[in-house]
């Protein structure tokens, strides 16, 4: 196997945006690198207070500690838009269980009716559910959710920049309604599971994603059939390339296999992931690359167990529908004999 550098996720500086011209430059010379060899980094000069994070993860530990049956009043399979609680077990990745819990909670739109004609992705769109015995927790989530959805907003306009685009070149594609999905994930010591897949290997099917992480480590990124740790950093997100992305630089930039390990017996693990979108009525559009980047292309990933669509909606369905069996086979079972998802 032949040389690599990368033994550790690189760390950037977001505030190197701001410090002059050649600076600038040289932050997206790092980034376009970083992005197409790796995948992955830390991000540094994020802007995100704190105090908010902070609050984050505490009302996140708040909400695992609650009584099981506080937690199952919002469990996932009640939803058809795939919003709430999910136990143990309950997620797959490539067909096995993924050992973890968790809530997901999108932006908060109604629901758009199933009977008239509307596209199968429509149905991902609706309310979130909330816990009743944790009141705070929808406020400060939503606020969090506003603020990754600015910084995430930013992020995709620096990766335009770095591709030699206009930074406004996709907008279009996400306003007014970004699709958004924030994950609450906790993942309980080696004891409690009955193997160490804390979730499987696999890809985002978003833009970017920008995961926060507590104090134990257990996310691992593939890089040239290895495995490398990232584990947290204080006052860092961990930043990755979502499957658009990769549509949308036709490889260049590619979207990086990662998994999360179960943290050791007696030891818990508590991590915020959150997913950044187009929206779903929108077609990724291939770019057309400046000459010194054309020779870097390399196609999208052709893999039979994981196609990749533009339609954002077509991804983001397949891969929810793939991921929760059990909503899926409850509110959408008509959608499962359709081979074209």
């Amino acid at each position: 196997m032949g040389f690599t550098k990368w033994s550790a996720l690189p760390i950037l500086n977001l505030k190197r945006l701001e410090a002059g011209a050649e600076e600038k430059a040289a932050f997206l010379a790092e980034l376009r690198e970083t992005a197409r060899d790796l995948g992955f980094f830390y991000l540094a000069g994020h802007g995100i207070e704190e105090s908010l994070i902070n609050q984050v993860l505490t009302l996140s530990r708040r909400f695992f500690d609650l009584p099981e049956q506080d937690k199952l009043a919002i469990e996932m399979v009640n939803s058809p838009h795939f919003r709430g609680y999910n136990r143990m077990g309950m997620e797959r990745t490539r067909g096995q269980r993924d050992w973890r819990e968790q809530i997901d909670i999108g932006a908060e739109r109604v629901a758009l009716p199933t009977d008239t004609g509307l596209p199968p992705w429509s149905r991902l769109q609706g309310p979130n559910q909330w816990p009743a015995a944790l009141p705070e927790l929808q406020g400060v989530i939503l606020r969090y959710q506003t603020e990754l959805t600015d910084l995430a907003d930013r992020l995709v306009k620096v990766f335009a920049a770095a591709l030699g685009q206009p930074e406004t070149i996709f907008d279009s594609l996400f306003k007014p309604n970004p699709h958004l999905l924030l994950k609450l994930i906790h993942y309980p010591g080696r004891e409690a599971t009955e193997t160490d897949q804390g979730v499987g290997a696999h890809k985002d099917s978003g833009c970017v994603t920008i995961l926060l992480q507590d104090v134990q480590e257990g996310l691992q990124v593939e890089h040239e059939g290895k495995w490398i740790s990232a584990p947290p950093i204080p006052g860092t997100f961990v930043i990755n390339v979502g499957e658009m992305l990769e549509v949308a630089s036709n490889g260049y930039l590619r979207a990086t296999v990662h998994r999360a390990t179960t943290p050791p017996a007696g030891i818990d693990r508590l991590s915020v992931g959150f997913f950044y979108s187009p929206r779903l009525d929108a077609t990724m559009p291939s770019l057309d690359l400046p000459s010194e980047l054309t020779a870097g292309v390399r196609g999208v990933t052709k893999d039979p167990l994981n196609p990749l669509f533009n339609e954002v909606g077509r991804n983001h369905l397949k891969s929810r529908l793939r991921s929760h069996p059990d909503v899926a086979q409850r509110h959408h079972a008509d959608l499962l004999a359709q081979a074209s998802i």
